[in-house]
């Protein structure tokens, strides 16, 4: 994960942005923005009340800070730094910050402002869209996930055994400024959790956790000073898949003479699940799927769809698979695949799924100019209900040879963007493709939107048909002079 966060630093250097306006509010891991390793925050706000949710109820941890944030400095302040460590920033995923009180504003402007290797702390800073007043108070939502951050305990077990996955964060919530009250809540996926840590009370208190029903509550804590961590390790029952995509390549191509646009997505999917101690035994498999038990194989995925998706495919590196089932009706669209084999802990799954759909649904003209706006999903994986984390994912957008002025929006984090050419058949200098790239996100970013804007002249609407007729026509010709040539052998006359 470090050399790919490092890699995807020197490509938002690179990539190009001919004719692309970056519309997402969420800036990417990878900042320009290079601190020294002697940074601090400057102490310009307190946290007066925090409460800190850890998610674990999908297969990977999803972190929640509600924060009430002071001003105590003697000026308007904008700034709002959140530390994580090295590690942490090569895995973290989907930072957003919002008002609490005002969640319909939109997101804040955050990015990460330190990539110093030799820091083992680094900073995500949060512009508040307005400077805050001193003595003034602020309600911050700030959510995040971990990629590959939860690891089965045992590393290996028998193919119908239960799993128990092991989660270490802090009790403490991540912060740069001193907290005057906090807790932290741990929601589990069940009420199965044999091993936790137990933190003292102080001065009298119950000590930590606090447990009710499948929730644990560690604190409330007094003040805490700024930086400060309390470890924190349990393990828990989750006897279910562990679904990692390493990379997904996701193609949308925009056809206005066919009047249609086609999706394709190609996946390189592993079950970070536990490994079996023993050969896998599909008589075994076969006997108890009668009682569909709890099991850390991925048995099937299943895609929802845009209604009036067309024509889906499914297949793997061997070619065709015929286990899927696609419904499709006037309220959805559902694809159910089953891959070749059950994927069990350890093992890997590459495959790729297509469908069509009209592209009035997807594509309006503007009312003057030659203007066209695309509106897509930017991914559209299987829905699980163990969920899905994406460590890199690279979409391509194929607009129609000669579109031209291509712009986007989304509020997806992203790596890089830039335009290029794609060749396909019977282009003359290919169509145009905006690329974008993006790492560490989860399946909570599923039918988030993308929005292309472009223009397409007359005149590249007519090239393809031009480019064909004039083709046809000088095979005609050719054709006419060639079988016009006399190539008979005659004898020379005395």
């Amino acid at each position: 994960m470090r050399p790919l966060a490092i890699a995807s630093a020197v490509l938002s250097f690179a990539a190009t942005a001919l004719c692309v306006e970056q519309g997402n509010l969420t800036k990417p891991l990878t900042s320009r923005v290079i601190l020294p390793s002697t940074f601090k925050p400057p102490q310009n706000f307190k946290n007066a009340n925090l409460v800190h949710i850890v998610s674990l109820e999908k297969s990977h941890p999803k972190e929640s800070i509600n924060v009430v944030i002071e001003n105590i400095a003697t000026t308007p302040q904008d700034e709002y730094f959140i530390p994580f460590t090295a590690r942490q920033m090569e895995t973290i995923g989907g930072l957003e910050v919002k008002d609490r009180k005002d969640p319909e504003a939109g997101l804040f402007e955050v990015e990460a402002v330190d990539f110093d290797i030799e820091s083992d702390t680094q900073f995500y800073r949060v512009r508040l869209p307005k400077p805050l007043a001193p003595k003034a108070q602020q309600t911050l939502g700030i959510s995040y996930s971990y990629l590959s951050a939860l690891h089965p305990l045992p590393a290996t077990i028998a193919q119908q055994d239960k799993q128990y996955l092991v989660y270490t964060f802090s009790a403490y919530a991540p912060s740069a400024y001193v907290t005057s009250k906090q807790k932290t809540e741990v929601k589990f996926p069940s009420t199965v959790v044999p091993e936790y840590t137990i933190i003292p009370g102080a001065k009298g208190e119950l000590e930590s956790p606090q447990k009710q029903g499948s929730k644990f509550t560690y604190g409330s804590f007094g003040e805490v000073p700024a930086g400060a961590v309390e470890p924190v390790k349990v393990r828990y029952e989750f006897t279910k898949p562990l679904i990692h995509v390493s990379r997904l390549e996701r193609d949308i191509e925009v056809s206005h003479w066919g009047g249609n646009v086609a999706f394709e997505d190609r996946y390189t999917m592993t079950n970070r699940a536990a490994n079996l101690s023993k050969q896998f035994s599909r008589v075994e498999f076969a006997s108890q799927q009668y009682y569909n038990p709890p099991s850390t194989a991925v048995k099937e995925l299943k895609f929802p769809l845009k209604v009036g998706s067309l024509d889906p495919y499914f297949t793997d590196v061997i070619g065709n698979v015929s286990t899927s089932r696609f419904r499709s009706n006037k309220r959805e669209a559902n694809l159910e695949i089953k891959p070749r084999y059950p994927v069990f802990g350890g093992w890997n799954y590459p495959f790729r799924v297509g469908y069509s759909a009209d592209l009035k649904k997807y594509l309006r003209k503007l009312s003057s100019g030659t203007g066209y706006v695309l509106n897509v999903p930017f991914l559209e994986g299987p829905k699980q209900p163990e969920g899905i984390e994406y460590e890199f994912i690279e979409l391509r957008v194929i607009l129609p040879e000669g579109a031209e002025n291509v712009k986007y929006s989304t509020n997806v984090p992203l790596v890089t963007a830039g335009i290029s050419l794609h060749q396909t058949f019977m282009d003359t200098q290919g169509r145009t493709t905006l690329t974008l790239t993006a790492i560490n996100i989860v399946d909570e970013y599923r039918d988030r939107e993308l929005i292309v804007t472009y223009d397409y002249p007359f005149f590249a609407i007519l090239r393809k048909p031009l480019v064909i007729f004039v083709t046809f026509l000088g095979l005609f010709a050719a054709a006419w002079g060639i079988g016009s040539l006399d190539v008979s052998i005659r004898g020379k006359r005395s």
